[in-house]
């Protein structure tokens, strides 16, 4: 347990928070986890799809679900799907990025759902592992023999107390997340919030469809050819998923303009921290 200590604290995401994890790394891990699990539980593609969503959406990486229902090797599924080689080419960060954490006066510290190996790797393309005092992966979440990971309660307790923050000043520490649930969850233990949403992909809606479509008819001629294809996530649910899976199905959350009551601050970048 860490000792008190003063002044503000931040925790950053990693993935969609400090990098553009959808560009390229998304889908590469996507991919890997899918064929991990078709071959480690002896099912077709679309069944190990729905079971790595499935299980994200509910216990917040699919890692948790597959060791506790199948009792799949967690080390083994950590090595297999985060790549290694082809890794550093595939990073992409924000412009300034060092320039902005710089900037920011306290601690900073990674929290993340990843290995720990996969986010040092990510900082050091980054160029950034020197502004954060410590990185908490998710063999670091781990309680006892029992893995656990973001949004669960207990893991930010934990991380609080680490870090030196009294539950009763929670709000010293601001969780700075790409994903509702964990700001939502996280929220109501009294850290401040911070929603950045520049790589967050956007869901491919009839009503956005329309919006693209009555854009691009306003545009003048030689403007009508520009890429409008909407960026969707990866992979999405079957209709025909199974009752067992579909209850654990969670859609994700739309973005608007406004922000939701348990997010504090709601950013595109994090260069715009600066500003709060």
């Amino acid at each position: 347990m860490g000792r008190p200590r003063a002044g503000p604290v931040w925790l950053f995401d990693l993935d969609n928070t400090l990098h553009h994890a959808s560009h390229a790394i998304f889908p590469y891990i996507n991919r890997e986890m899918t064929a991990f699990i078709e071959r480690a539980l002896a099912v077709d593609r679309e069944t190990a799809n729905r079971l790595r969503v499935a299980y994200t959406r509910r216990y917040g990486a699919a890692l948790l679900g597959l060791v506790r229902r199948h009792g799949i090797d967690a080390h083994a599924f950590l090595r297999e799907v985060h790549p290694s080689d082809t890794l550093m080419e595939m990073v992409r960060g924000e412009r300034g990025l060092r320039r902005t954490l710089s900037a920011l006066p306290g601690r900073k510290i990674v929290l993340t759902n990843g290995p720990s190996a996969y986010a040092q790797t990510i900082l050091a393309a980054l160029g950034i592992r020197g502004y954060f005092e410590r990185v908490i992966a998710i063999e670091d979440m781990r309680r006892g023999n029992q893995w656990q990971a973001k949004p669960e309660r207990t893991v930010m307790r934990r991380v609080l107390r680490q870090v030196g923050v009294p539950l009763a000043h929670a709000s010293r520490a601001t969780l700075v997340e790409d994903t509702h649930g964990h700001l939502k969850r996280y929220r109501r233990l009294g850290i401040r919030t911070v929603w950045i949403t520049g790589f967050i992909p956007v869901r491919d809606t009839p009503a956005r469809r329309a919006s693209q479509a009555a854009l691009l008819l306003a545009r003048p001629a030689p403007d009508a050819t520009a890429d409008g294809t909407a960026v969707t996530y990866p992979v999405t649910p079957s209709a025909g998923s199974e009752a067992s899976l579909r209850q654990h199905m969670v859609a994700p959350a739309r973005i608007t303009a406004s922000r939701p009551h348990y997010v504090d601050h709601r950013v595109r970048t994090l260069a715009r921290l600066r500003r709060h």
